[in-house]
């Protein structure tokens, strides 16, 4: 295995010096040039992963810790939704999923994905002349169409969906435990509750299955060699200003990581975290050049940490949501306590965005949209409304100004998927609606509706522990402005153009190149 990760180092030593010193031989852009983008969407992980935040003050992420040193990090940053499918629908859209029409997360037999009439942001800068590129997980659609290579992206690299939505032959570390793949028809009534045995997890280039069932355990290394060469190809080959969207499968499990980096294996939470560094560093060396330093990196998370998955989960920090907790059920992933949707965010770029710098601006993944697209100089279509803000102010300058109030969509823990029930507005945050997700222990909190909603004042309660008295003057008077922000935004998504998802599910939309194979194999076991 060492001399395995030496080579790949060794390739992607020779991938990025082969980019420098082609470039090197390129005129010199001029100071107006677009920008090249890449974002970084780590999945399942923890506002306390990361940087400051870490609870221990370890270090096992050198490359993320210089990101954080060379650009502004964001304390009161959210995610869209809080899973998947809906939080990816929204980054990529810039719509709430009771617009964009994604409000759950699809399946491995879904027919349809997002909504064909929605445009993504890599549809626009498509068009406008990017180069643009994904790698890593999708889950907005894996049939026809709906493959991101008919949704605005020139080369597509990953997962259709989370790495857990199938089985692989050598197993990465989950709870509970998931079996190998089968290996012959005689095996296909083993039952594993939580587990697929029936369908492999598939790597898919463009349209076709490259591989099935994939090895998890060097995704990382062939993530960052795909990065590298679409980087490549973009800048040098291309000559085009690119759009890199780098879908990460750390820290969703199954957990896995590299064993060359020689980390522990006592925490495999940390060594996850490593291998995740591992890859984002060899994105940011492939863009360290002086001619490629008009590159805006942004690093951020699709929602919380998945609490049920015990040792296995990331840290909410002090986002614990200890209303919910006193009475049962999880207050992370699933969820709209903060545990479920404030996300570890920065963003760099050289000599544009004040190095290490902070801000603590009410931000959304709804966000991205926006910004990139204004900074690129391309306008989105103006027959749909959106609920991202373009943020570009903040980033540049010393602006804090972000969002007055912000929507957090039900997630699967409580109410109907997708409606807003939870409202930020400045520091409070009132809930219409309370439900917890399955703890590390197995249980849940029961779903309920308050009429008054509950409010919090996150400025001094964290935690989330102990609502404002409705009696209070304070209460009464943040309760009316939360009313007219919320009816306000509902009536602006009834008189907008919506869409609307197909959830269909069929056996016959599954990832499979060999029907006829166990597991859908596309290659004998060696």
């Amino acid at each position: 295995m060492a001399q395995f990760g030496l080579c790949l180092l060794l390739l992607f030593s020779g991938l990025i010096h082969h980019i420098k010193s082609h470039i090197k031989k390129e005129d010199k852009t001029s100071e107006k040039e677009r920008p090249n983008f890449i974002i970084i969407l780590a999945d399942d992980i923890g506002w306390g992963d990361l940087w400051v935040n870490r609870p221990d003050n370890s270090t096992p992420t050198p490359w993320l810790d210089s990101l954080m040193l060379k650009g502004k990090r964001f304390t009161d940053f959210h995610s869209p939704a809080s899973t998947c499918s809906p939080s990816r629908a929204a980054l990529l859209t810039g719509r709430h999923g009771l617009r964009n029409g994604v409000t759950h997360n699809f399946a491995v037999g879904s027919v349809g994905g997002l909504p064909l009439n929605e445009t993504t942001f890599a549809e626009l800068l498509h068009d406008a002349g990017y180069y643009t590129a994904i790698i890593g997980k999708w889950h907005l659609g894996h049939n026809g169409s709906y493959n991101p290579v008919h949704r605005g992206f020139d080369y597509y690299f990953g997962i259709p969906y989370s790495n857990d939505m199938g089985c692989t032959d050598k197993p990465g570390l989950n709870l509970p435990s998931c079996p190998p793949c089968l290996h012959s028809q005689s095996s296909l009534n083993r039952k594993h509750e939580e587990c697929y045995t029936k369908v492999s997890l598939p790597l898919i280039e463009n349209e076709t299955i490259f591989e099935q069932p994939l090895d998890t355990w060097s995704l990382k290394d062939r993530y960052a060699t795909a990065a590298v060469n679409q980087i490549f190809t973009a800048s040098i080959s291309k000559k085009q200003p690119f759009l890199l969207y780098v879908a990460l499968a750390h820290m969703h499990v199954p957990l896995f990581h590299n064993a060359f980096l020689n980390v522990t294996t006592q925490d495999p939470y940390t060594a996850s975290l490593s291998d995740m560094d591992s890859l984002v560093g060899t994105i940011m060396q492939a863009v360290s050049t002086e001619q490629l330093e008009n590159t805006l990196i942004w690093f951020t998370g699709d929602n919380g940490p998945w609490e049920q998955k015990c040792q296995f989960a990331g840290h909410v920090g002090p986002f614990v949501g200890k209303w919910q907790m006193s009475r049962g059920g999880g207050s992370a992933k699933r969820t709209t306590w903060e545990g479920g949707h404030r996300v570890p965010t920065v963003v760099a770029w050289p000599k544009k965005i004040k190095p290490n710098s902070t801000s603590s601006a009410l931000l959304s993944g709804l966000d991205i949209f926006p910004t990139i697209l204004s900074l690129a100089g391309v306008k989105p279509p103006t027959d749909r409304r959106y609920d991202g803000t373009d943020i570009t102010d903040i980033l540049l300058n010393d602006s804090d100004t972000g969002h007055k109030s912000l929507m957090h969509p039900n997630s699967g823990a409580a109410g109907q998927f997708g409606d807003l029930q939870t409202v930020r507005l400045k520091h409070h945050k009132a809930f219409y609606i309370t439900g917890g997700s399955v703890t590390c222990g197995g249980g849940s909190g029961q779903q309920q509706y308050h009429n008054p909603p509950l409010i919090f004042d996150l400025s001094l309660d964290e935690a989330e522990e102990t609502p404002l008295n409705p009696e209070s003057e304070e209460y009464r008077s943040v309760l009316k402005e939360v009313e007219r922000e919320r009816e306000a935004l509902l009536w602006d998504i009834a008189t907008d153009k919506v869409s609307s998802a197909d959830y269909t599910v069929n056996s016959a939309a599954v990832p499979c190149c060999q029907p006829h194979n166990p597991a859908c194999r596309c290659h004998s076991l060696k």
